[in-house]
């Protein structure tokens, strides 16, 4: 941990009075960073602003754990600032509250022109992400996990501690004796990073508790890599996306690791800070919508946005949902505007409203996922005579601003299959039933 201080103090370029924010939450790993930057404040004079968030999600402790960092400020006369997040505007939690923290730093940094941020991602967090984005599938660039120095606009985003393991934040802990938050939610099952954490890292580490550094080097070559990529991609970008509108003859000339590169770009350009949202799944979708006979077609993707093809041209189109309309023709994988996706899977030992198995002889192909219209009644599985879709919405108390986006399954007749995660209808079968096709809501 000392070779963090000595780092920051010889690596980067700051002087002295310059104004630098630190995210902490009051955890371990943002306590012992912090620490550190105090140290670094001491050293060279600079204005310190600590910032932290309070996600307000309900769970216990996140007001007390607010307070502890305002003291701790006060103690140690450290400009504080803090937020609350009021709401939530999707179903995609992580990623809303992760674009809400980010934008918040950046605010920060502009009230107090700051020319750093620092976070407390370790060595830990690094194979955390990098072993689940290779189980989720991701860019080349998202296997790297994240870099140590992200240059921004106007600043940059430093991640000190990118080498330093979970193990040793504890013993620099204890041995300046310092106190720290304890975030329950971290131990429990249900998140895919615990599962991570406390069951397959600790197994990597077991073959070579000096594994973070490979991990390390990984991340680092992944990046080098994709650099040098981006550069050739950055060269025919503008010939082969003119306009933002892909010309698909000149696509079609390429490799296909470049044609993969061209698509990420234009993506990119889209989503911005929500390339979290973006599965290796998406980008192959818009591939075959490339490659496909057909000369038009569309795919609805993350974030309201559209992949359509008119004949020689694919473009990407964010759709105004305003009016809560939509009309999605179902494939092997898509997300929905509520921020949900269906899926077409294999088997599901599952017979939730989460999963539908359906036989293609009793439907009319194509499905398609719709929002709701007025007068929608389906024809609900064990009940006699059609019940109506909104009397469904209030007998399970779904609020009323996500009724309108919640999505329907239809068959090319109009038939209400499905309601997801809700209700299914005459058309589902059981476990034992035989079924070619199972849908998945999640």
């Amino acid at each position: 941990m000392d070779n963090v201080y000595q780092d920051l103090l010889e690596r980067l370029n700051i002087k002295y009075g310059d104004s630098v924010v630190v995210g902490v939450s009051g955890g371990p790993d943002s306590m012992a960073l912090l620490h550190i930057l105090i140290r670094l404040k001491k050293a060279l004079d600079l204005q310190l602003i600590v910032a932290h968030v309070n996600h307000n999600t309900g769970r216990k402790g996140q007001f007390e754990e607010q307070e502890f960092v305002k003291n701790y400020c006060k103690k140690n006369s450290l400009i504080f600032e803090t937020m609350i997040i009021e709401e939530y505007g999707d179903d995609n939690f992580h990623n809303e509250a992760r674009s809400i923290r980010y934008n918040y730093f950046n605010s920060l940094v502009k009230k107090y022109h700051a020319k750093y941020v620092f976070t407390a991602h370790h060595a830990d967090d690094l194979i955390e992400t990098i072993l689940m984005r290779i189980v989720r599938g991701s860019t080349l660039k998202g296997y790297s996990g994240f870099s140590k120095t992200v240059k921004m606009n106007n600043y940059y985003i430093i991640r000190p501690l990118i080498n330093v393991t979970k193990n040793e934040i504890y013993k620099y802990l204890d041995k300046h004796k310092l106190k720290y938050m304890q975030d329950q939610s971290n131990t429990k099952d249900i998140y895919t990073r615990n599962r991570f954490r406390k069951y397959i890292v600790p197994e990597f580490k077991k073959e070579d508790k000096m594994v973070h550094e490979k991990f390390y080097k990984f991340s680092k070559t992944l990046l080098e890599y994709n650099d040098y990529i981006d550069k050739l991609v950055t060269k025919k970008y503008k010939k082969i996306v003119p306009d933002n509108i892909l010309n698909i003859e000149e696509y079609l000339k390429e490799e296909h690791l470049i044609q993969t590169k061209i698509i990420y770009a234009m993506l990119e350009k889209n989503y911005q800070d929500d390339l979290m949202l973006l599965k290796d799944k998406h980008c192959e979708l818009i591939h075959n919508l490339i490659l496909s006979k057909k000369a038009s077609g569309k795919i609805h993707l993350p974030n309201n946005i559209q992949a359509i093809k008119s004949y020689n041209n694919l473009q990407l189109i964010k759709l105004d949902i305003k009016d809560n309309i939509y009309e999605i023709q179902i494939e092997q994988y898509m997300n929905l505007p509520n921020g949900k996706n269906i899926e077409m899977i294999k088997n599901s030992k599952n017979d939730g409203n989460d999963i539908c198995r359906l036989n293609s002889n009793d439907i009319k192909l194509p499905l398609y996922v719709r929002n709701r219209h007025d007068g929608d009644k389906m024809t609900v599985k064990g009940m006699l005579g059609r019940k109506k879709i909104a009397d469904i919405f209030i007998d399970k108390k779904i609020p009323i601003k996500e009724r309108d986006l919640w999505p329907i399954v239809c068959d090319s007749d109009d038939n209400i299959i499905w309601l997801p995660g809700l209700k299914k209808s005459k058309f589902c079968r059981e476990k034992d039933e035989k079924c070619d096709i199972i849908l998945k809501y999640y």
